[in-house]
């Protein structure tokens, strides 16, 4: 390839300086993970697109691209459930593939990188929470074969850091979130069990206890959740004795 299709690589030191400068209150958490990646494919030689990938558990998210090459390789990945990307994630060790064409670990998915014009990668672990089982990788796709120097290495492996923080900060914030929306929903089926045992206290004249058991047998019976049977209650006048 030539002229504008294999652009040359810009200068590590100038992007990772304007990395550093990148603020989280001027970004959101995805747009820092898409800007680390793109100023990642700046860097890199071959023609390469960029994706990073977060690893949570054993579940693989894409979580920025820089092109359909980087999604399409990494999503056959995640359905082969191997390939450099996740080996990367889950080893934490640099993999490179210096030709696709003739590399033996992952023929399946190495046979879709060159038939979509990939030849050679290199996958930086990302270590973004070992204790909540959190890891990433930093993918580089590259349309030639021995794409990758040592200088674009030590790059890659440079820049790996930028995407791991941003990522980190990302399931960090979707966890709290999560965790605030079942906070929410936990207190809100709370209620409605408050309104449902009262409704039964009155009704039954019996204790507190004594009504959350007839909740409790009449959720067994129909098979239903305590909650539904509650909000049924209290929005219907309905209960099944047993």
């Amino acid at each position: 390839m030539a002229g504008d299709e294999n652009p040359q690589p810009a200068n590590a030191a100038e992007v990772l300086e304007r990395l550093g400068r990148l603020s989280l209150r001027e970004l959101s958490m995805d747009s820092l993970l898409q800007t680390v990646a793109d100023l990642s494919k700046t860097v890199m030689p071959g023609n390469p697109e960029v994706s990073v990938t977060l690893l949570v558990g054993n579940d693989p998210t894409l979580m920025a691209s820089t092109g359909q090459l980087a999604v399409d390789l990494d999503e056959r990945q995640y359905e082969r459930d191997h390939g450099p990307c996740l080996h990367a994630a889950r080893t934490g060790e640099v993999v490179e593939v210096a030709d696709a064409r003739t590399d033996s670990r992952w023929r399946d998915y190495f046979s879709r990188a060159v038939e979509r014009g990939c030849l050679s990668s290199l996958s930086v672990p990302l270590r973004v929470d070992e204790d909540q089982q959190v890891s990433g990788a930093l993918n580089v796709y590259a349309r030639d074969a021995d794409a990758f120097d040592e200088d674009s290495r030590a790059a890659a492996t440079r820049f790996g850091p930028y995407a791991a923080v941003a990522a980190g900060n990302l399931h960090a914030y979707q966890s709290a979130r999560d965790m605030a929306d079942n906070l929410r929903i936990a207190l809100e089926s709370r209620a409605v069990i408050d309104q449902a045992n009262g409704v039964l206290i009155e009704r039954y004249k019996i204790t507190p206890d004594q009504a959350f058991q007839l909740l409790a047998q009449a959720s067994m019976h129909a098979n239903r959740k305590v909650r539904d049977i509650a909000d049924h209650l209290v929005h219907t006048g309905e209960f099944p004795l047993r």
